[in-house]
């Protein structure tokens, strides 16, 4: 219990370290947790990790990649996101709408569709246990 404790306040801090690397601007991630770590049981070697990223309004991530393991659920919460992966379309998900990202995905647009209202989301990453940065940088 206390390894996995200690494993998840890891992996958070690692996020968050990233994604403030990434993007040091005011108005980008108002604030991101760790929600969720468990291994999977019944696929060894695997986790999965939930993360709950909230936007102040008009805040944004840069374009960033995630480990070649992850894939990822992405679902609205509160508010409206952009989002574009690779080379698609720039699509607004509003609450209770959501996006996959396969390994190796270019996640190049994400950010809040509002100007005045905050938005909220909850990604849920399928990646190797031992991945520590769930957010790598991006340059186009």
């Amino acid at each position: 219990m206390i390894r996995s404790i200690l494993y998840s306040t890891a992996a958070l801090a690692a996020f968050i370290a990233t994604a403030a690397l990434a993007d040091n601007t005011a108005g980008a991630f108002k604030n991101v947790k760790l929600v969720y770590d468990q291994p999977l049981p019944n696929v060894p070697g695997k986790s999965m990790r939930g993360v709950l990223v909230e936007y102040e309004p008009g805040g944004n991530s840069p374009a960033h990649l995630h480990p070649k393991s992850a894939f990822i659920y992405a679902t609205v919460l509160e508010g409206a996101i952009k989002s574009q992966v690779n080379d698609g379309p720039v699509v607004t998900y509003r609450a209770g709408e959501s996006w996959s990202e396969y390994p190796g995905d270019r996640h190049r647009v994400s950010q809040n569709a509002s100007a005045t209202d905050p938005a909220r989301l909850l990604a849920v990453f399928i990646v190797d246990t031992g991945e520590t940065e769930l957010v790598l940088p991006y340059e186009e």
